[in-house]
């Protein structure tokens, strides 16, 4: 009996530590439902849109072990262009952060994570550009990605393409974390 019971006790212990090594990369927002409507607030105040243009808080747990570093995107798949929006890329974030805080995105506030980087979004601009799809489209879906990057920091600057920046995020990512919000006008 004393056999049995430890047994069982050994079989538990290494199920709990296979649950834990497994335990799945997320991402969340207390102000994003995940497959909800993306809020007034993160939508963009211009091309007649009228929102505030503040990114959300964005937060990831179980992030890889072989982490080096994280990236951030938001991405409009729906928009008419052919080719997608980009409305948020922010990379060479350290793996001591977990969470970037509500208006990260917004470069002269100067609350985004030591030495990361914003880069050009297909507004033009670095930095977090909002939801504005075009009057009476379909609600556009905007994927909000965390990767988990093996590398310490990507060789890219401000103003580099987000194709570019896509190419590099994917050629490093070993983890990527996604939630998709909603919004149309």
């Amino acid at each position: 009996m004393k056999k049995l019971a430890v047994i069982l006790l050994m079989v538990g212990i290494v199920s709990l530590a296979q649950t834990a090594r497994t335990a799945e990369f997320t991402v969340s927002s207390p102000q994003l439902p995940a497959n909800g409507r993306m809020a007034e607030a993160q939508v963009y105040n211009s091309f007649g849109c009228t929102g505030k243009n503040i990114s959300p808080i964005l937060m990831w747990q179980n992030a890889p072990e072989k982490t080096r570093s994280f990236a951030v995107t938001v991405y409009d798949p729906d928009a008419p262009t052919g080719s997608g929006w980009w409305h948020w890329l922010i990379f060479n974030i350290p793996t001591k952060v977990n969470m970037l805080p509500e208006n990260a995105g917004n470069k002269e506030a100067g609350l985004a994570p030591a030495g990361s980087t914003q880069s050009r979004t297909d507004y033009g601009t670095p930095g977090y550009g909002g939801a504005c799809p075009p009057a009476g489209d379909q609600p556009h879906r905007y994927i909000f990605t965390v990767f988990a990057l093996d590398v310490d920091t990507l060789p890219l600057p401000e103003n580099a393409s987000a194709a570019m920046v896509g190419f590099n995020l994917n050629q490093h990512a070993i983890a990527k974390a996604q939630m998709t919000v909603h919004y149309s006008r």
